[in-house]
């Protein structure tokens, strides 16, 4: 499976997209602040994901949720 991922920061209510094809390893990799992108902002809480069967249609929502048309998912 491949999943998109939305994080919601506890300090500044920030969010967080992102794409993995092993969810929990990479949420936990987020939540230890082994992630260069998040780790200044953390803890986090996953708050929305999606699961896909296909890599090129994860990738395309994340392209798509990180963009301004979609920004109000």
């Amino acid at each position: 499976m491949h999943y998109v991922y939305v994080l919601r920061s506890v300090n500044d209510d920030g969010f967080y997209i992102g794409y993995s094809a092993n969810l929990w390893k990479r949420f936990q990799q987020h939540a230890q602040g082994d992630s260069f992108a998040t780790s200044y902002r953390g803890p986090w809480k996953l708050i929305y994901y999606e699961a896909y069967l296909e890599q090129a249609d994860a990738l395309g929502r994340e392209r798509y949720l990180k963009s301004g048309a979609g920004g109000g998912f």
